[in-house]
């Protein structure tokens, strides 16, 4: 009884929150271009389907090709920073800069160098790179020592040591990344989007959202943002389950 209703407590507690916010908006009949009633928001969430469904489409192909140039950008740059401890001391820094420098400051720069998706594009990638790497590298380094020890004595080569020890002891903290890089990236298309403005052809959920702000369509601003909330969850509920079916039957952290 008890995992049950931990288990449908969040359910309830959303639920209660729309409900509290349909009374009160109802109550202080509050007018819908200052908030509108999460009734409406579902109802323009319909009418406007094809627009926004477009628009949804457009913004994950982005978020979804950005990480995965990440992935494999970050893990390609992780293996080479396990095999040459030089080349992270002389390419990390770089990494970090990129991730402690604003998305939303960096945008407009690349939109002068770059077309209007290669822009976007680049701004999903970049943000979504760093923690990404990050893990990669912390996974790759921590392969038990007494394993690596053991491979050693037996004379195992660098690439089994790799294949079979360290990329397995990496793979937790791989997906990790993987899980907070997916939102980060949805998090940098939407910057780029914004910040594209009317270049972004008005393609993407961002765009959406702030042309419905131009006019005064809160309704439908609500509807987009609610569409770009469960794309995130989306992401993260799907990498949550890869990590699941990926390591519950040899990791602790899936136990």
């Amino acid at each position: 009884m008890t995992r049950r209703l931990e288990t449908l407590a969040p359910w309830l507690a959303f639920a209660l929150a729309l409900a509290g916010w349909e009374a009160m908006v109802r109550l202080n009949e509050t007018p819908p271009y200052i908030l509108p009633a999460p009734s409406l928001v579902l109802r323009t969430l319909v009418a406007d389907w094809d627009i926004l469904s477009a628009a949804l489409l457009v913004t994950l192909r982005t978020t979804l090709l950005a990480l995965a140039l990440a992935s494999a950008g970050g893990l390609a740059l992780a293996l080479v920073f396990a095999r040459w401890r030089w080349s992270e001391r002389a390419l990390f820094p770089f990494a970090v800069v990129l991730q402690v420098t604003p998305i939303i400051a960096i945008a407009p720069l690349l939109l002068v160098y770059l077309e209007t998706e290669a822009a976007v594009l680049a701004c999903a990638f970049i943000v979504a790179f760093f923690p990404i790497l990050s893990n990669a590298v912390l996974g790759l380094r921590s392969a038990d020592r007494n394993l690596v020890e053991l491979y050693e004595l037996y004379g195992a080569s660098r690439w089994a040591q790799l294949r079979l020890l360290r990329l397995p002891s990496a793979l937790p903290y791989f997906l990790g990344g993987l899980r907070i890089g997916g939102g980060l990236a949805l998090i940098g298309a939407i910057v780029a989007e914004i910040a594209a403005g009317a270049a972004g052809k008005g393609a993407g959920l961002a765009f959406r959202i702030v042309e419905a702000g131009y006019r005064l369509n809160v309704p439908r601003m609500f509807a987009a943002l609610t569409l770009v909330s469960l794309a995130g969850i989306a992401i993260y509920v799907a990498f949550s389950a890869l990590s699941r079916l990926s390591l519950r039957r040899w990791h602790d952290s899936e136990a």
